[in-house]
This record gives C-alpha cells, sequence and structure tokens, in this order.
C-alpha cells in the first residue's frame, strides 16, 4: 500500500510546522511585552542597537535587554522556519504546495523583522507598529497553513458543506482579520504605546473601542450562525471548528472588557494579544473544516441526499 507521508520523516515535519506556530505566538506575545514595559526604544536604532554596538550595553539597563532579547528571538523563529524549509526540500516524494507555504513562512519572518525595524526607526509610530503586528498573523496564518497541509494527500481540494456555508466561513474570516485590524488602531489610540515618549494615533480611545466591540458582537453572531449552520447538514469536523471559535472569541471578548473598564491593565494587554492569535487560529480551523483532500481512490460517490463534494480552492 503506498503511502503518501512516510512515518518518520512527516512526522518530524508536522513537529517542525507546529514548533513554527508556536514560535510564531510566542513572539507576538514578547513583542507584546516589550511594548508593555515602556522598552520599545531599549535599543534606539537598527539594525544595531546602538550606533556603535550590536548587542545591549550595561548603559541600557533591563529596557535595552527585552528589547534586544525580543530580536534575538526572531532569530530563534527564522531558525525553525529555514529547518522546515530544508525538511521540506528533503522529503521524498516532493510535496506539491507545502514548500511554497514553507518558504512563505521563512521569508515572512525577515519581512517582519524590517517592519520591526522601521517602528524603531520612525520612534514607535502607531501605525507602523499596528502594522508590525499585522505582518506577525499573515506569518502566522501561512505557518497555520503548512501545518494542515502537510498532513493532507496532493489531491483537488473537495467542499464538504454546502456553497453557502462556505461562503459564511470566509465572511466569518474576513470579519476576524477585520477585528484584528480595528484592534491595532485601538491600541494606537490608547496607553502602552512602547515608550513614554511615543506618539498616539489621535483617534478617540472610547469611539474607536466602540468599533472594535460592534465587530466583535458581529464576528460572535457570525460564530454562533456557523455552528447551527453545520449542524442542520451534519458537519461534525466544521460543528467543533465553530464551537471552538466562539469559545476563544468569547474568552477573548470578556478580557477586552476587563481590559477596557479597568483601565488597561498591561497584563491584560498581554493576554489579549496572546488571545488575537488564538482566535486567528480558531478562524483558520473553520475555513479549513469546510474542504478536505480526498485520495482520488478512496473518494466515495456523491448520492442525491448528500451534499455535493465539488472542487474548491483553499
Amino acid at each position: 500500500m503506498n503511502r503518501i507521508v512516510r512515518p518518520v520523516s512527516g512526522l518530524l515535519l508536522r513537529r517542525l510546522a507546529l514548533a513554527s506556530i508556536i514560535a510564531n505566538v510566542a513572539i507576538v506575545v514578547t513583542g507584546g511585552a516589550v511594548r508593555l514595559t515602556a522598552s520599545g526604544l531599549g535599543c534606539p536604532t537598527w539594525p544595531r542597537c546602538t550606533d556603535d554596538s550590536y548587542v545591549t550595553t550595561p548603559e541600557m539597563g533591563v529596557y535595552g535587554v527585552i528589547e534586544f532579547s525580543n530580536r534575538m528571538l526572531t532569530f530563534a523563529v527564522g531558525l525553525i522556519a529555514l529547518a522546515t524549509v530544508l525538511a521540506v526540500l528533503a522529503y521524498r516524494p516532493r510535496r506539491r504546495g507545502v514548500l511554497t507555504l514553507a518558504v512563505a513562512v521563512f521569508l515572512g519572518i525577515p519581512a517582519q523583522a524590517v517592519i520591526g525595524g522601521i517602528t524603531v526607526l520612525t520612534n514607535l509610530n502607531p501605525w507602523v507598529v499596528g502594522l508590525h503586528f499585522l505582518a506577525s498573523m499573515a506569518v502566522l496564518a501561512a505557518a497555520y497553513a503548512l501545518w494542515r497541509r502537510v498532513d493532507e494527500p496532493d489531491a483537488p481540494t473537495v467542499a464538504v458543506v454546502p456553497s453557502p456555508l462556505r461562503t459564511l466561513a470566509r465572511v466569518t474570516t474576513g470579519v476576524t482579520v477585520a477585528v484584528l485590524v480595528i484592534g491595532t488602531w485601538v491600541t494606537g489610540s490608547g496607553p502602552h504605546a512602547g515608550d513614554h515618549g511615543a506618539a498616539r494615533n489621535g483617534l478617540d480611545p472610547e469611539s474607536i473601542s466602540q468599533v472594535h466591540a460592534d465587530g466583535v458582537f458581529l464576528l460572535i453572531g457570525l460564530s454562533v450562525a456557523l455552528i447551527f449552520a453545520f449542524r442542520a447538514v451534519g458537519a461534525a469536523r466544521a460543528t467543533r471548528a465553530a464551537v471552538v471559535l466562539l469559545a476563544v472569541e468569547l474568552g477573548q471578548g470578556l478580557i477586552g472588557f476587563v481590559q477596557y473598564f479597568t483601565h488597561v491593565p498591561a497584563i491584560l494587554v498581554g493576554a489579549h494579544m496572546l488571545g488575537s492569535c488564538l482566535v486567528l487560529l480558531a478562524a483558520l480551523s473553520v475555513q479549513w473544516s469546510t474542504r478536505e483532500r480526498r485520495p482520488v481512490a478512496s473518494a466515495p460517490q456523491a448520492t442525491a441526499t448528500e451534499v455535493e463534494a465539488v472542487p474548491v480552492t483553499a
């Protein structure tokens, strides 16, 4: 019996892909720690830490250590991504599409680092800081796609739910991204700028927070709709993914409301950043659950009472 993935090599590849997800979440959280401890300009220039040194100096104190440590973590994340690319290249048979995703994750690391450098050179401009976070989210999304793709056969994707529900899942993913973007505007309007002298984006914190909350309510409503819709068509895997998404959203929403009414304590802001990563991953899981790749030999014949499985792109 032919195997698409050899046990040892396939396991290694999956572990590296999972490690890439964890590492990219970690760098988001530690990047938040840099901002929340006002260490954003702990290393006041880039790519050097000072004009004369690539590393932190004793005179820079704890702020320099925190900022420099986050920069070093970028290299660790990059090494994991590079190891994943090399593992994909060494794997036989060569996996279609997997190499593209692995390279995308790897190239996303230096791109994200450059944006991080621009944030320092612009004295923590809040719009650039927000872009830095969103770039991390993009790399995380690519890492998740790689992790899921490793276990799939090289076959066309087929839908496992009706087309309107696939559209609803895509809309939910789009709203998730919009909520994340607006969340960066909220962050840029409030405290925890990353440095005591850093500018704010000029938006009214209360107004933009309300817009953000409205987006969250919409997202929760869409997630509830997905649960009932998936259950109605008997899509058990998609239903479970939607339930997880709703649970993560409710937890993230609770953190958001508590931090708003407690004047945005740093510890809750850090938890909210971690929650943002989890919401994105949960939304991608829902998207992935609406389609699958089936080996041609084992694809079942559709009947009049079954949901028609048609090729889709995802």
